[in-house]
């Protein structure tokens, strides 16, 4: 998934966690928390807008950036998706290993019973 990649960046990331915390902010206003160039913060963006994490909006001469919704969502469900099979598997480990420590736990009672006797 394209959006798991452009987050991987930490810039990137910190793009979209500003974003959800301050909501629509104009790319100067981005590019301002960073110490890197226009053009570079510029590239970002488009990485994201590309993995539909953000999407921008044309005002006069100013491009304002936002959270895309639906990209997000997408993450959210394919992650959801991914939760429930891990979640499966470690039942399915939980079980075996409490299935394994009640048959250890067993042989050790019936050890110590034999040397009772």
């Amino acid at each position: 998934m394209l959006a798991f990649s452009a987050l991987a960046d930490p810039t990137r990331f910190q793009i979209v966690e500003m974003l959800a915390k301050h909501g629509r902010m104009p790319v100067g206003q981005i590019g301002k928390r960073f110490a890197i160039s226009p053009p570079a913060v510029s590239q970002h963006l488009k990485v994201l807008k590309e993995a539909r994490l953000v999407q921008v909006e044309v005002s006069a001469q100013q491009r304002i950036y936002m959270l895309n919704s639906q990209g997000i969502a997408e993450m959210e469900g394919w992650l959801s998706k991914v939760r429930k099979v891990w979640e499966a598997r470690f039942n399915a480990l939980d079980a075996l290993l409490m299935e394994e420590h009640a048959k250890t736990a067993s042989k050790k009672t019936t050890k110590r019973k034999r040397k009772k006797l």
